[in-house]
């Protein structure tokens, strides 16, 4: 069965006024638009399109509640993911998230202490852990994603010091830990301070910036005095380019900067922030589920599964991505169990086991389990989200 969904997008501040709109063929709503979540998640599930097939269940999450083995098939009472289209014209916060491990202990320290699910201050909405992929769709996709080596940021601080010696605190620390360099960063105090505004004053009078100090200095014209203007500068800078992929583990510091992305996760919402944000930061939450090893940038190559089709699939996360583009001979798709499916580029033709659906660039729609294998047809590009 294929049961056409959609959603409103998420206003969040930093959301772009056209990208999401433009995906979905509707003219801008004049207000941001950052996620368009595609899923069962409470916090916003997928509206169905046609309440009637399934005996007026308004929402995904309504529908599983109703039918769960119908919908999601025999043993399953819930989706092992959820798919966003995500845009972002301005930065997100510095942020983390957890282990399964941390995420039950945290959930249960709060629940503990009594702070309710809804507080501004609460960490853990749930308990699992939030691995995620995002797929360029844009050209360009930017982010900020784990600790760089020390060496490369130490580069980038002597090119913003020159020879002053205003960051001599900074280049100290970096040399000795970058654990000790957060916790030095966000402790408040008057070195950590004076090191937090020199450089933003020095990164926007470098000749000939890197793509780091660069944004270092869009950070702070945006954030002045954040202590996230300068953990920036001790993470990986990247540019994806479209349809390339970035895999976020537990644990994982990173920032989205700008762009249009498909992105999968699984469906939590913990989030530990450190910085670029008017919302909570709980510093050492942070620090307790950070990995500070120096790492390459977490790049997801795909791998081809069947002729025009590539398939994402970090290792134990329960789901994979994969991308269609049938052109002119057609593409096949195995799924995993209850799938969403997402048209990115063109109007393409599927077929299950059962069911037929046609759908157009922006339109998505659930597929339930007996569909087995999706066969695709016509021109464009399909995104589906699947068990892995």
């Amino acid at each position: 069965m294929f049961l056409a969904i959609t959603n409103t997008p998420r206003d969040y501040a930093w959301g772009s006024s056209t990208a999401i709109a433009e995906l979905l063929g509707r003219a801008p709503s004049g207000r941001p638009e950052a996620e368009l979540w595609l899923g069962a998640h409470p916090g916003s599930p997928s509206v169905v399109v046609a309440p009637a097939v399934v005996h007026g269940a308004d929402t995904l999450a309504d529908w599983f509640r109703a039918e769960p083995q119908r919908a999601l098939g025999r043993g399953r009472t819930e989706l092992p993911f959820l798919l966003k289209v995500l845009a972002a014209d301005e930065p997100l916060s510095i942020q983390a998230h957890p282990t399964p491990e941390q995420a039950r202990e945290g959930y249960d320290a709060e629940d503990a202490a009594g702070v309710p699910l809804d507080a501004p201050t609460r960490n853990y909405k749930d308990r699992s852990a939030k691995p995620e992929i995002i797929v360029a769709l844009s050209e360009a996709f930017d982010a900020l994603c784990g600790f760089r080596e020390p060496a490369e940021t130490l580069r980038d601080v002597a090119a913003l010091d020159a020879g002053t010696g205003r960051l001599d605190a900074l280049r100290g620390s970096v040399s000795d830990s970058l654990e000790a360099t957060l916790s030095w960063l966000f402790d408040g105090g008057d070195e950590s301070r004076r090191v937090i505004d020199a450089v933003a004053e020095l990164a926007p009078a470098v000749a000939d910036p890197s793509a780091s100090v660069a944004t270092v200095a869009d950070l702070a014209a945006r954030w002045p005095g954040d202590p996230g203007v300068v953990v920036a500068l001790l993470l990986n800078r990247v540019t994806l380019r479209r349809g390339e992929a970035l895999f976020l583990p537990a644990g994982n510091v990173h920032a989205y900067l700008r762009g249009l992305g498909v992105e999968l996760m699984a469906p939590s919402d913990n989030v530990l922030r450190g910085g670029l944000t008017p919302k909570h930061v709980d510093v050492p939450e942070l620090l307790r589920v950070l990995d500070f090893d120096p790492l390459p940038v977490p790049r997801l190559e795909p791998r081809e599964v069947a002729p025009g089709v590539e398939r994402f699939e970090p290792a134990g996360t329960g789901f994979a991505l994969l991308r269609a583009r049938p052109a002119g001979h057609g593409a096949v798709v195995a799924i995993g169990g209850p799938s969403i499916v997402l048209v990115t580029e063109g109007e393409v033709q599927v077929a299950g086991q059962d069911g037929t659906i046609r759908l157009r660039r922006g339109e998505s729609a659930f597929v339930t389990p007996d569909e087995v294998r999706l066969a695709v047809t016509g021109d464009g590009e399909l995104y589906v989200a699947t068990p892995a």
